[in-house]
């Protein structure tokens, strides 16, 4: 009896640990915050995805212009020539 108790609680243990780890693992993936957290290893295990992360960040800081406020892109008034 005392065996099937022991092994009743380590495997109670080891899904309690596994169910902690995959919702903090669906919490980072919402959030978007596993990159400070997983970027170390990241680096030493798979470059490409290190470089392609480093990538996708520095074209999130980007920003597109805002159109002038006359609503044409170019920035000429309705007097300008149309191209034909």
């Amino acid at each position: 009896m005392d065996n099937v108790l022991i092994s009743l609680v380590f495997a109670g243990c080891v899904a309690a640990v596994l169910g902690i780890l995959w919702w903090l693992a669906a919490r980072v993936r919402r959030r978007g915050i596993g990159g400070e957290v997983m970027g170390p290893f990241e680096e030493m295990w798979h470059p490409a995805a290190h470089r392609f992360r480093a990538e996708i960040r520095v074209q999130e800081t980007r920003t597109v212009p805002m159109p002038p406020q006359g609503g044409k892109r170019d920035g000429h008034g309705d007097d300008a020539p149309e191209l034909t």
